[in-house]
């Protein structure tokens, strides 16, 4: 009970702390959705200067307008990239974001709402395809250190892990 209960004070913990991480220093981070100044922080701090947004376009959502000022008044560019944490990524739309995270200015921001699902789905994708880290190293981006929880049957983002185990077929070498 104790271990059910610590997880829950860790992953508020995550949620409070804007779930931010490195991933690859000086390439790629993630996190929740930052507010405004958490953004300014991690622009300043990290020199990001590209924001990949994986809950994609909300106009007039002030969460939205709020990053899309603050990516605008601090130079830097903004992709929205719309992905559900309970839906597969097949391996066209992977090869679509290896291809647009690969083309886009490092250091690279990316986030959902928590941070841990979509967020973990895309920073194994960037390590495996865009910066050739192994299989085993990039899987380790969806886990509960992130505050991800892929339980088959029980949480709806194991789409994520499900995706990942497609993904990395698609990627391995054939023959």
């Amino acid at each position: 009970m104790f271990a059910v209960g610590g997880s829950g004070v860790y992953a508020g913990y995550l949620q409070m702390v804007g779930n931010f991480h490195t991933v690859i220093e000086d390439e790629l981070y993630r996190s929740a959705q930052p507010n405004a100044a958490q953004l300014a922080s991690y622009v300043r701090l990290h020199g990001i200067k590209t924001i990949i947004n994986l809950r994609g376009e909300d106009a007039g959502a002030a969460w939205y307008e709020s990053e899309l000022a603050t990516a605008r008044r601090l130079g830097v560019e903004h992709i929205d990239y719309r992905m559900s944490a309970s839906r597969k990524l097949t391996p066209a739309r992977a090869d679509e974001m290896v291809a647009i995270m690969a083309a886009a200015s490092k250091p690279i921001l990316v986030h959902c709402q928590a941070g841990s699902d979509r967020t973990g789905l895309v920073s194994a994708l960037y390590s495996y395809r865009v910066a050739g880290r192994s299989e085993d190293w990039s899987e380790r981006q969806l886990s509960f250190f992130f505050g991800h929880v892929g339980i088959p049957h029980i949480s709806s983002a194991y789409a994520m892990d499900a995706s990942w185990e497609t993904i990395e077929d698609h990627y391995r070498p054939k023959g």
